[in-house]
């Protein structure tokens, strides 16, 4: 079901940005599965939980198989009308257990969401601001997303079909004593809906990373297995 032709496209896409990055100094390549659980309370109000895994596929100029971290995240929303939310997110990041000079991380998450559909097309704006807090330093970062989806048979996604969703972000981080880092963010997932309370998404991302100095590219393989209650 998953291995169709849409799924070869993307994973060309991926590959092809994969080697596009590889023949640039200074990147790095992940694998990123991730399992989430989303959970409504009320018609206005739900919960999501997602445990998430990065596992290095390339640095240093040779491949390599080794988890960098372990993501735990809590988000809770709330619509305030048809096509808006606010929402607060909490989540700790595992870096010491696999990298002895790395420090974990505690990131709290604020949120505006705002989207409009126009027939079989639905975008949205997402606006973000974060503490990621350290034993070392707190760093604030200001996030601003532009994102398209659609499904692909039809104008109604029904089960056993498949959707499309394309994404932009950029980002700015600061800190106390620190200079500026901006990012950009390109991301492309194939989904398919498996079951009223099932998705399983595939995807590919490449991040342009602070940019504004010395660019770190970094591109993503990831794969996000979704559950309703």
């Amino acid at each position: 079901m998953f291995f169709t032709r849409k799924s070869s496209i993307l994973f060309i896409c991926f590959w092809t940005v994969f080697y596009t990055v590889k023949a640039q100094d200074n990147w790095t390549g992940y694998w990123q599965p991730q399992l989430a659980l989303n959970y409504k309370v009320t018609a206005n109000y739900s919960h999501n939980f997602s445990l998430a895994k990065r596992t290095y596929l390339y640095q240093d100029s040779a491949l390599d198989f080794e988890i960098r971290q372990l993501d735990f995240v809590h988000f809770s929303k709330l619509k305030i009308s048809d096509n808006q939310s606010l929402g607060l997110g909490f989540q700790y990041r595992f870096r010491e257990n696999f990298e002895q000079d790395k420090e974990n991380e505690l990131r709290i998450t604020q949120q505006y969401n705002i989207t409009h559909k126009a027939r079989v097309l639905r975008f949205g704006h997402r606006l973000r601001t974060e503490q990621r807090i350290t034993a070392s330093a707190t760093i604030h970062r200001f996030r601003y997303r532009f994102a398209l989806d659609l499904p692909l048979q039809g104008v109604e996604l029904d089960i056993g079909e498949s959707y499309l969703v394309l994404t932009t972000e950029s980002l700015l981080s600061a800190g106390k004593a620190t200079r500026p880092e901006y990012d950009q963010r390109i991301t492309a997932q194939l989904g398919w809906l498996i079951s009223e309370k099932t998705k399983f998404q595939l995807g590919a991302e490449y991040r342009a990373e602070n940019y504004n100095a010395i660019t770190e590219n970094v591109a993503f393989l990831i794969t996000n297995l979704v559950l309703s209650l």
